[in-house]
C-alpha cells in the first residue's frame, strides 16, 4: 500500500513509500496553527488556533490512475485507526475553493501543487496524556501527480513527527510562506515628487504580500520610504492607496483582499513611518483596472500592486 500512517509514541508520522517523495518539509517550535473547523465564508475560515510543535510537509507521488478521494481515503483510515477523530472534511468547492485555499497554509509551489477544482481537505485531532494532537490533510493533483500536505501539532515537549522513513534525499531547506510581489513595468515611476504630481499616481515598487492574505512581508521596502519622504515634505498633500489584484477568484473576494492590503500598507506609513492618518486613505477595486492581460503569470503578477493616487487639493 503506497500511502500509510505509522506512530510515533505520541506524534504522528506520515510514511508514503518510494516512489513517493517529500517536496518540502518546514518545523517550528513553538509555533501555532489556525486548523480550519468549517468551509469558508464571508468572515473568513472558521477554526481553532493551536499552539505547539507545528510541523508541515509536501509529498509528490504518481497517480496511476487514483482519484484525489482515492489518495485521500487511505490516510483518512489509517488516521481513524491510530485514534483522530475527523471533525472538518470538505472537497474544492464545498471548502470554499479559491478563498479557502490562499485563507489556509499551503506550502508554496512547486512543492506542493492544488487544483482548485480538485483538492480535499481533512481535519482532525486526538486526545492524549499530554495534550491534544492536530492533524490536517490536504490531498491534490496535477495532470500526473498527487499531491498530498499533512500539517501536525503536537503538544510541546512531545517528539514531533519523525522524519519520513522513505525519503533518501537530504531534507529540504525551511521555505517561507508564498509571497505576492508587486511587478512593477519598466517604465514604472518611483512615488518622487515629480512623478507623483505629473502622473497624478505611482506604483509602489517592491511590495510583497503573503499569498492570498493582506500582511506586508516587508515593511521597510524602499518604496515606502520614497512615499513617506514625500508625504512629510508635502503636509498639505494626501494621497489614496488602491490596491489591486489578478483576476484569480470571485470578484468579492478579491476587491475585500485588494482593500485590505491597501489598509495593511496604509497602516504600516502611519505606526512606522509616523505620517498622519488624516493623510492617507485606502480603497480597493480587485481586478477592475488591469495594466496587463491575466492570461500570463508576468501580467497577473504586474496586475497585483498598490498604487499611491494623489488626492485633489481643496
Amino acid at each position: 500500500m503506497l500511502l500509510c500512517l505509522a506512530a510515533a509514541g505520541p506524534a504522528l508520522a506520515i510514511d508514503l513509500a518510494p516512489p513517493a517523495r517529500v517536496t518540502a518539509t518546514t518545523t517550528e517550535a513553538p509555533g501555532s496553527y489556525l486548523v480550519p473547523l468549517g468551509p469558508w465564508t464571508a468572515a473568513g475560515i472558521p477554526g481553532q488556533e493551536v499552539e505547539g510543535t507545528v510541523t508541515r510537509t509536501a509529498w509528490s507521488l504518481p497517480l496511476d490512475g487514483q482519484t484525489t478521494l482515492a489518495l485521500l481515503d487511505t490516510l483518512r483510515q489509517k488516521m481513524r485507526d491510530e485514534g483522530f477523530v475527523t471533525v472538518f472534511d470538505c472537497a474544492d468547492d464545498g471548502c470554499g475553493g479559491f478563498d479557502f485555499r490562499y485563507s489556509t497554509t499551503v506550502l508554496p509551489e512547486p512543492a506542493m501543487h492544488v487544483d482548485l477544482g480538485d483538492y480535499r481537505f481533512v481535519s482532525a485531532r486526538r486526545e492524549g496524556t499530554d495534550g491534544t494532537d492536530w492533524l490536517t490533510l490536504l490531498v491534490s493533483r496535477s495532470q500526473a501527480e498527487g499531491h498530498v500536505q499533512v500539517v501536525t501539532v503536537t503538544p510541546l515537549g512531545t517528539p514531533p513527527p519523525a522524519r519520513p522513513a522513505a525519503v533518501s534525499q537530504p531534507e529540504p531547506a525551511v521555505t517561507p510562506p508564498p509571497s505576492e510581489a508587486v511587478t512593477a513595468p519598466p517604465d514604472a515611476a518611483r512615488a518622487d515628487s515629480g512623478d507623483l504630481v505629473a502622473r497624478g499616481s505611482v506604483v509602489l515598487e517592491g511590495l510583497a504580500f503573503q499569498s492570498g492574505k493582506a500582511a506586508l512581508t516587508d515593511p521597510a521596502a524602499p518604496a515606502l520610504q520614497d512615499l513617506a519622504d514625500w508625504l512629510k515634505a508635502q503636509p498639505g498633500r494626501r494621497v489614496t492607496l488602491v490596491g489591486h489584484t489578478d483576476a484569480s477568484g470571485s470578484l468579492a473576494a478579491n476587491v475585500t483582499l485588494s482593500r485590505q492590503r491597501a489598509a495593511a500598507v496604509r497602516q504600516v506609513l502611519i505606526d512606522r513611518y509616523g505620517i498622519p492618518a488624516a493623510q492617507v486613505s485606502a480603497e480597493g477595486v480587485g481586478p477592475l483596472a488591469p495594466r496587463a492581460s491575466n492570461e500570463t503569470d508576468e501580467g497577473r503578477a504586474q496586475n497585483r500592486r498598490v498604487e499611491a493616487v494623489l488626492a485633489p487639493t481643496q
